[in-house]
C-alpha cells in the first residue's frame, strides 16, 4: 500500500518537472501569504499556513516574552497517578507554571510565602523543574526583586533567597559536562550574572526617610511600643528594631519578650518543653532562643498561604474577601462542609506534595 501522508522532506512546490525528470528549483521562493486568499482562507488544505503561523508565534513568544507562563489559575488538581479519566500526574514545575504567583507577590500577605517557597526550590528542587518552569521561575524572581527595590519591602528575605540560589547555581554549573540544568550552560551563566546584579542592587538599596507631620513610633507610650514588639515572631526583626533608638534597645532586651519568643517557637519540642515553660528567673532567654534555634526549626508565620482541599485534592489560593462576601471557598468543592476539608500549606508542605 503506498504511503499517502505528507512528504516531510519537501511539500513539492519547490520542484519543477522537466523532460529529464524532476529538478529542484532553488530560485523559486514560496510566499505563504500568497497561498491564502484575501479572507484568510487557504487555497490548499490550510495546514501549511497554520503551521507557519503557529511556529512563528511560538518563536516570537519564546524569544521576547518576559511575563509569566500562559496559565494563571487560582487552583489546580493534584493527581499523583494515572487513571482512566486522567493521564499523567501533576509535577512541581506544572504547579509553578499554572498557579498565579505573579499576582501573589503583589499582595503583602503572600509575598513572604512566595519568597520562602522560591528559596526552598533554589536550595533543592531547581534541577527538577522543566525548562518552561525554570524560565517562569526566573521571570517571577525578577518581579520579586523589582518589588523590593520599588517598595522597600523585606529586602533581607530576598537577599537570603538570592544567596541560596547563587550557591546552588555555582555548584551545578562549575562542572559544565555534568550540568543537570535544562538548557545551554551559557544561559545559566547569564542568569548567574543577573543574580549578581540583583544582589548588588539590593546591597546598594537605601530606604529613604519618610517625613511625616503626624505621630511617629517614638511618640507612642512605652507600653504600646512593648506590645508591638511582642507581636513580632522573628528574632532578627526584634534585634534590628532595637538598634533604632535607645528606648527600643532597652525594650528589645526584655527577658519576658525572649521567653515568650522561646515559648512560641519551641514549646512543642519534647527536649525543651519543661525548660521553656519553667518559671525560673535564672535563664538567659535570649541566649536560650539562639541555642534552641541551632537544633530546631522556628515556626513560620505568613499572612496568607496556599490551601489544600483534602476532599477534592485541589491546591488553591483562597481569597478571603470573596469568601466572606459570597461564602465561596475558591475552588469547585463537592464536600458538604468545604471549610472542614481545608488545610493551609506551608512552603515545605507545597514541595512535599510533589514528592512521589
Amino acid at each position: 500500500m503506498p504511503f499517502l501522508g505528507k512528504d516531510w522532506r519537501s511539500p513539492g512546490w519547490s520542484w519543477t518537472k522537466t523532460e529529464n525528470g524532476w529538478k529542484e528549483d532553488n530560485n523559486k521562493e514560496i510566499d505563504f501569504k500568497e497561498l491564502c486568499s484575501d479572507n484568510g482562507e487557504s487555497l490548499f488544505v490550510g495546514d501549511v499556513c497554520e503551521l507557519v503561523t503557529t511556529k512563528k508565534g511560538k518563536e516570537f513568544y519564546n524569544n521576547t516574552t518576559k511575563s509569566q507562563f500562559a496559565f494563571r489559575d487560582k487552583w489546580i488538581y493534584i493527581h499523583k497517578g494515572s487513571t482512566k479519566e486522567r493521564h499523567g500526574y501533576c509535577t512541581l514545575g506544572e504547579a509553578l507554571n499554572r498557579l498565579d504567583f505573579s499576582s501573589a507577590i503583589q499582595d503583602l500577605r503572600r509575598f513572604n510565602y512566595v519568597a520562602k517557597l522560591f528559596q526552598l526550590i533554589a536550595k533543592s528542587q531547581l534541577s527538577s523543574l522543566s525548562g518552561a518552569a525554570q524560565k517562569n521561575y526566573f521571570n517571577i524572581l525578577e518581579k520579586i526583586v523589582r518589588k523590593v527595590l520599588e517598595d522597600h519591602y523585606n529586602p533581607r528575605l530576598v537577599k537570603e533567597l538570592l544567596n541560596d540560589l547563587s550557591s546552588t547555581l555555582h555548584g551545578l554549573t562549575i562542572h559544565v559536562g555534568r550540568c543537570v540544568l535544562v538548557g545551554n550552560v551559557n544561559i545559566w551563566l547569564c542568569r548567574l550574572e543577573s543574580i549578581g546584579k540583583w544582589q548588588q542592587e539590593l546591597n546598594d538599596l537605601q530606604i529613604p526617610e519618610q517625613m511625616c507631620s503626624g505621630m511617629s513610633f517614638d511618640d507612642l507610650p512605652l507600653h504600646m511600643q512593648s506590645k508591638i514588639l511582642y507581636k513580632l515572631s522573628d528574632a532578627c526583626d526584634i534585634i534590628n528594631l532595637g538598634q533604632a533608638t535607645p528606648t527600643l534597645n532597652i525594650l528589645s532586651e526584655n527577658r519576658i519578650l525572649w521567653k515568650k519568643l522561646c515559648h512560641f517557637h519551641f514549646s512543642d519540642k519534647p527536649f525543651c518543653r519543661n525548660l521553656v515553660l519553667s518559671k525560673s528567673d535564672n535563664v538567659d532567654w535570649k541566649l536560650m532562643y539562639f541555642t534552641l534555634q541551632k537544633h530546631y526549626p522556628v515556626k513560620e508565620q505568613y499572612g496568607d498561604t496556599l490551601h489544600f482541599c483534602k476532599h477534592c485534592s485541589i491546591l488553591f489560593w483562597k481569597d478571603r474577601h470573596l469568601a466572606l462576601l459570597f461564602k465561596d471557598c475558591d475552588h469547585p468543592c463537592s464536600a458538604n462542609d468545604p471549610d472542614s476539608c481545608l488545610m493551609p500549606i506551608s512552603p515545605q508542605d507545597f514541595i512535599d506534595l510533589f514528592k512521589f
